[in-house]
């Protein structure tokens, strides 16, 4: 599809991509930054204008994860015209009777079916994929089979209107239950309890081989998918989910679980064994589960109704036998409920869903991070702004595993510090654990050394499933840091580096209920804050004085926000950001100390109005970024008019920004195409544009 027919379709088909009462869309595509237009330089030229681009692979457990817990990703991906295919774990075929309300009311006339049911599912996928990227859900698809690099053999469906559309059907059995103990499962597969996991073929599936999957011949088989479609975006769910504080359970269905864990070391195995040139470089988003159903939602009404449109389809709500199968042409269990339990108004990452990974070091470079490859990628500019500073990289650092989502600190004396986590895979089932590293400069501007593990406050992967946060970190002014995470239990933990280099333990810092990845800032006083987003408000950890222990958690009184937090220290104190439930609009409110161990004062919440959108935002000085409800980046001005500038680009992750010497800004994001893309402004900017941060050779 031409661009300019992709951009018409952003701007105008959804009904979810809405215009805010207070504000104005303005497409950026192609116009020049304030920065460029007073130095002369034609962006159109010099810098052409980032829009979408790159290949997705989404790996799910089950039919109807991508619905539920990636959209309205996909469905942006789709208008996009973003080559996408999604690779399905399991036929997901259940107890086998297709029927609406979960099947509460046995239906005697209608015998438990697996293969019919799993068809059923099949056939609703296909329909909501046709409408969301045709409007047609009646759209025909062209089934084959190919042998996958396990030894077994896949369905692959291709949208025949749009060819660069594929389902990818492995068709294992999945567990049937989503935390009862179930040896002949994925998670079985994983523990070795059983040696293979047996097929569940769908009926109408051309696949007609039959065949078991051992471990290492799952992760053969997806990596095999991987390589066959290069992705330069791979999106899975969440492999560390965690459980519930007070019944032990998972929190999430464990095929999701176990499903995701298969997709890491599939993606591993991609990754280290097909060289890049023969494959292009690629990022990973994973999404949250079931335990969506528990926070606030995080989607406006408009795009929220949208995507349960397109779980109807799946569902086959109307009945209407148009696709012609005595199987039914969709899910009938989720018939009776199409937003699942409280699934449906949310989307939310799991990891990199924060603002950080964008840092100053010394005077005029700045350095962004990002993990591809599973390794840490990292791009620096040298000094300056705008169209004369040249940005260089990616360089990734050695050591592989790095998950998504990069956080920094800068030290005092100039050297820039990078923070994740890492996922050990190892060699037996109990070896897999996430942990924290981090790796410094060795002098300011220099290179990065090696790799420090600080572990995990996690005793064991069974007891919490490894369910650490992103990091986040500060230093002192001696250029001590200390490690802040949020553990599988929801409280925060903190290492504290001696002056010896070595770090304290995990120290308990408490909270209760903590769902959003720590944040940090310190305020013009020198003092620290750190702040963590509850289901219900944001609590606060803040230094009496420069230097001393945190005091808190303090309630804040804020109201309830869609999960992810962002910080900047502004005046004498420092200035949140977050998203409003059930609009998206991007709110604020500034936190100042209390005097001693005082509860902090906080200013009333204002709205930065505008269209809703979803994800964490970033900000340089009064700029903000962020996802619109369209799926693009867009940026507003803080105090400034409410309208949002958007993009024509659809991305990973969160955007992060940063305030340079000078008044400038400059903000940056990872796109689908595992490229890092920017936008440089001066003081007073009148519009934005994104562009490559390295061009193409």
């Amino acid at each position: 599809m031409p661009v300019s027919r992709r951009r018409f379709l952003l701007a105008t088909v959804l009904p979810m991509l809405t215009i805010g009462v207070t504000g104005a869309l303005a497409v950026a595509s192609g116009q020049q930054t304030a920065a460029e237009a007073d130095s002369g330089t034609d962006s159109s030229t010099a810098f052409p204008a980032s829009t979408t681009s790159g290949s997705v692979v989404q790996i799910v457990a089950h039919p109807d994860d991508d619905l539920f817990f990636m959209n309205p990703d996909l469905s942006r991906s789709l208008l996009a015209g973003t080559p996408l295919t999604t690779l399905y774990l399991t036929s997901g075929e259940a107890d086998g009777r297709n029927e609406a309300n979960g099947g509460a009311a046995k239906d005697p006339q209608q015998p438990a079916d697996r293969a019919k049911y799993a068809e059923a599912r099949q056939n609703g996928i296909r329909s909501a994929y046709a409408q969301m990227a045709t409007g047609n859900r009646a759209g025909a698809w062209q089934r084959t089979v190919i042998p996958t690099a396990g030894g077994g053999q896949a369905e692959v469906d291709v949208l025949v209107a749009k060819p660069h559309i594929n389902l990818v059907w492995l068709q294992m059995r999945e567990a049937r239950a989503p935390v009862a103990d179930t040896p002949d499962s994925l998670h079985g597969l994983w523990d070795g309890r059983i040696p293979a996991l047996v097929p569940q073929l769908a009926t109408g599936t051309p696949v007609k081989q039959s065949f078991t999957y051992t471990k290492d011949q799952v992760i053969a088989a997806v990596s095999g998918i991987l390589e066959r479609y290069k992705p330069t975006t791979i999106r899975m769910q969440d492999p560390t989910p965690g459980r519930y504080a007070d019944t032990g359970k998972y929190t999430d269905h464990q095929d999701h679980m176990y499903g995701a864990r298969f997709a890491q070391a599939a993606a591993a195995s991609y990754a280290g064994r097909v060289p890049v040139g023969q494959r292009p470089r690629f990022t990973v988003q994973n999404y949250l589960g079931y335990h969506n159903g528990t926070l606030p939602h995080a989607l406006d009404p408009q795009t929220a109704e949208t995507k349960i449109g397109f779980l109807k389809t799946y569902a086959w709500h109307d009945k209407q036998n148009y696709c012609g199968s005595p199987s039914g042409c969709g899910d009938r269990k989720v018939a009776g409920s199409p937003t699942g339990h409280n699934w449906a108004q949310s989307l939310r990452y799991a990891r990199a869903d924060n603002s950080s990974w964008l840092v100053q070091g010394t005077t005029g470079r700045l350095y962004a991070f990002a993990a591809l490859d599973g390794q840490m990628a990292v791009w620096n500019r040298g000094a300056g702004t705008g169209a004369g500073a040249a940005w260089q990289g990616p360089v990734l650092l050695p050591g592989t595993g790095i998950d998504p989502g990069a956080s920094t600190v800068r030290l005092p004396d100039g050297r820039v510090a990078v923070l994740a986590t890492r996922t050990v895979l190892g060699v037996h089932p109990q070896d897999y654990r996430r942990e924290i590293v981090y790796a410094a400069q060795s002098e300011p501007g220099g290179p990065f050394g090696a790799w420090v593990a600080l572990g995990t406050p996690e005793t064991n992967d069974e007891s919490g499933t490894s369910a650490i946060s992103s990091p986040s970190a500060a230093a002192d002014a001696g250029g001590l840091l200390t490690v802040y995470v949020r553990d599988s239990r929801r409280t925060l933990r903190a290492r504290v580096q001696q002056p010896s280099g070595d770090f304290t333990g995990w120290q308990q810092l408490g909270g209760a209920d903590l769902q959003s990845d720590p944040v940090t800032a310190t305020d013009s006083a020198g003092r620290r804050h750190v702040y963590a987003a509850t289901t219900q408000s944001v609590v606060a950890w803040i230094q009496p004085a420069p230097g001393a222990p945190l005091a808190g958690p303090f309630p804040t009184g804020l109201p309830a926000t869609t999960v992810p937090l962002t910080a900047a220290p502004e005046a004498a104190g420092v200035r949140l950001y977050f998203r409003r439930p059930d609009s998206g609009v991007v709110r604020t409110a500034l936190v100042t100390a209390g005097a001693g161990a005082a509860k902090p004062a906080v200013s009333s919440v204002t709205e930065a109005g505008g269209r809703a959108g979803y994800g964490a935002v970033g900000v340089a000085g009064r700029l903000i970024s962020g996802r619109a409800d369209s799926g693009t980046v867009s940026t507003t001005g803080l105090g400034g008019p409410p309208a949002w500038t958007e993009s024509g680009m659809l991305y990973a992750g969160a955007p992060a920004g940063t305030q340079e010497p000078g008044g400038a800004t400059t903000t940056a994001v990872l796109g689908l195409d595992a490229e890092l893309h920017v936008t440089t402004t001066l003081p007073t900017p009148t519009r934005t544009t994104w562009h490559r941060a390295v061009p193409q050779a």
